[in-house]
């Protein structure tokens, strides 16, 4: 007989292969949060380092914006849009129809858009297409540039409106003077002498028009001349003797001892002064014996010199506009005792370009102080 091998009747043993280290394609366990999200959600988890790299390497505020959902944002648009801006659908970032319609249109484009972030701050985006359902929005702020346009057009506005009102004047008396032959002396001599006036403001008009665009062409040079403060003071005081002698009018100085040189330019220092006196005297110096009072001292680094008149003053809402071209508290006020609307810009201005500050004080009733801080000459 033959004789049957013994057989077990236990399963076959299988050898198992080792574990294979992480890097040789073993898997990682699965994260229950991570098991839980959607395809897109999971791929955003996984970012590529060169992907990031570009993004954080754009200055404006940058997203990367995969089918619906923020995939990436550089710091910018983390701070502008929230910490936790990747990972959300970008439509509760970006809450403007025509924007969404670029971004999610998977193309490229640009679109201007306003009061995404803020009400009344302008941005540009950039849409440009990266792979089949993502695209590169970056967010290019252009609030400067558009308050710029405006007020440009609010200048050129305001200063077709300044030399039109004494121009129609000027052409209306002079019309007169040529067609009516039954005018007499007198009223020819006033027609002549309203005409003289207006003539003048309209000169005077130009003249500061032109001298803010000096100011503005040399407004990153700073001035480089030692300037001494007395001589500025003394030399605005003598330009304002004519203003002051139709005004019952005094200038008290108050001047302290060894002030040092300022660095700046002299003609332009001189205008600052000649400007505010000029306001001091037009504003402060309507009853007798008003007076107006200039001082100067020494404040560290700075040299300050201040500027008061005893006048109506000025309202509060109206101090943070007074020094913008063409504004006026009173505007008929102002135009008939000669003002042009310009000095307070002209002013701020200059002191912008030496360096320097402006500080505006007033109480109604009781008066207004100009101060005008100047770094003391190394």
């Amino acid at each position: 007989m033959f004789k049957t091998p013994f057989r077990s009747h236990s399963p076959p043993r299988v050898e198992r292969p080792p574990p294979r280290p992480a890097g040789e394609g073993a898997t990682a366990p699965v994260d229950v949060a991570v098991a839980g999200q959607s395809a897109t959600q999971r791929r955003m988890t996984n970012l590529g380092d060169s992907e990031r790299a570009i993004v954080d390497a754009l200055d404006e505020p940058s997203l990367i914006v995969e089918g619906t959902y923020v995939r990436l944002a550089n710091a910018q648009a983390r701070k502008l849009l929230g910490a936790g801006i990747e990972g959300r659908d970008v439509r509760l970032a970006i809450r403007h129809p025509q924007a969404l319609e670029v971004i999610l249109g998977h193309g490229s484009g640009e679109v201007d858009a306003t009061g995404i972030v803020e009400p009344g701050r302008s941005w540009r985006l950039v849409v440009r297409r990266l792979w089949r359902n993502a695209t590169l929005v970056r967010m290019i702020d252009r609030s400067d540039a558009v308050s710029a346009e405006k007020m440009r057009v609010d200048f050129v506005a305001n200063a077709s409106h300044e030399l039109r009102t004494p121009l129609s004047t000027v052409l209306g008396y002079a019309e007169t003077l040529a067609e009516e032959n039954g005018i007499s002396d007198e009223l020819r001599s006033s027609f002549g002498r309203t005409i003289r006036d207006e003539a003048r403001r309209m000169l005077r008009i130009i003249e500061d028009l032109m001298s803010l665009s000096r100011i503005e062409a040399d407004r990153f040079v700073a001035p480089g001349e030692r300037v001494e403060i007395e001589d500025i003071v003394t030399a605005a005081v003598g330009n304002a003797g004519h203003g002051r002698a139709r005004r019952a009018c005094e200038f008290k100085l108050s001047l302290a001892d060894d002030l040092p040189p300022v660095r700046g330019d002299r003609a332009q220092l001189v205008q600052v002064l000649d400007n505010l006196l000029g306001n001091a005297v037009r504003y402060g110096c309507e009853k007798p014996g008003a007076a107006v009072d200039i001082s100067a001292e020494r404040s560290g680094l700075w040299v300050v010199l201040t500027v008061t008149d005893h006048g109506p003053g000025i309202p509060r809402e109206h101090l943070p506009r007074v020094t913008e071209r063409f504004y006026r508290v009173d505007p008929g006020r102002s135009r008939e005792s000669g003002g042009t609307g310009l000095g307070l810009a002209i002013v701020k201005h200059i002191i912008e370009r030496h360096r320097g500050s402006l500080d505006m004080r007033s109480t109604v009733g009781v008066g207004t102080s100009v101060s005008v801080r100047l770094p003391v000459a190394a």
